[in-house]
């Protein structure tokens, strides 16, 4: 039987969360597979280990620490989830999207996601980061979205828009803070697969014709629940490797960690010049 996470359930992980922070966190952040460095860029900050918050979901990936860092950015008040866990666990959707439900309840209004994703374009190149445009919710067009199930009427309505999922005006601050600090920044549609098998070259061609630029695990129930929630979301994806459209190719788990060392300096600068414009 699926699991449906409970407002009870949310307001007990957000109480555990309140009890070890002194400031109510504005933006939320969540740090993809090898990204994790990035919660270093947090000042005066709190950390919480999320196995030790009731009802949260523990992630069981290499490269997803399982903290949360509350603090400050940019003279933002942050918390930035180092690791997220993925449907592909064996946890439910409604489980998989807690975190972005307790960070409602906290008091976030803006969310960063980033992601590892692997590239669909073949312009895009291992190391490369990608704006956000657009996702293709390939989880949820065969049932599993993560609004399924009964409607959290506290957080938002039962049929929420999702036309402008990634938040316009954020992306042009994206746009800006890139072209300040001199890294090169593609705009993209990102596909969501289940996982945890990397995708076969027919399962890239067969998404690269339906539009898509880069492929994932992640994100897009994140994305979801947030503007259902009233949450803006601006997204980025490090490209952890080429597009193998034609199977000549072998893609691993290190790659994509590997790659991370790469994305994670030009992450910061986009994601700091965008907290020093809000």
């Amino acid at each position: 039987m699926e699991t449906f996470v409970t407002v009870e359930q949310i307001d007990q992980a957000a109480e555990a969360v309140r009890t070890h922070i002194s400031i109510s966190p504005k933006t939320g952040m969540i740090l993809g597979s090898g990204l994790g460095e990035l919660a270093e860029m947090v000042e005066q900050a709190s950390v919480i280990p999320v196995a030790e918050i009731p009802n949260w979901p523990v992630s069981t990936v290499l490269g997803h620490q399982g903290k949360l860092v509350v603090g400050q950015i940019e003279r933002q008040s942050v918390l930035v989830l180092q690791g997220r866990v993925h449907f592909y666990e064996g946890y439910s959707m409604s489980q998989v999207t807690l975190p972005i439900r307790v960070m409602k309840r906290l008091g976030v209004e803006n969310l960063i996601v980033t992601n590892a994703a692997g590239a669909i374009n073949p312009a895009f190149k291992p190391g490369d980061v990608m704006l956000i445009n657009d996702h293709i919710n390939i989880i949820g067009m065969s049932g599993e979205n993560p609004l399924r199930g009964p409607n959290l009427s506290e957080f938002g309505e039962r049929f929420p828009d999702m036309s402008q999922a990634y938040d316009r005006q954020y992306m042009v601050l994206a746009r800006r803070a890139a072209e300040r600090s001199g890294v090169p920044l593609h705009e993209g549609i990102y596909a969501c697969l289940a996982g945890p098998s990397f995708e076969s070259p027919a399962d890239l061609r067969f998404l690269r014709a339906a539009g898509a630029d880069a492929v994932g695990m992640s994100t897009v129930p994140e994305v979801i629940v947030a503007r259902h929630s009233g949450i803006r979301v601006l997204g980025l994806s490090g490209i952890s490797n080429k597009a193998n459209l034609d199977g000549s190719t072998i893609t691993t788990h290190e790659e994509v960690l590997e790659a991370g060392k790469v994305i994670a300096p030009k992450l910061k600068s986009i994601i700091l010049g965008v907290l020093g414009q809000l």
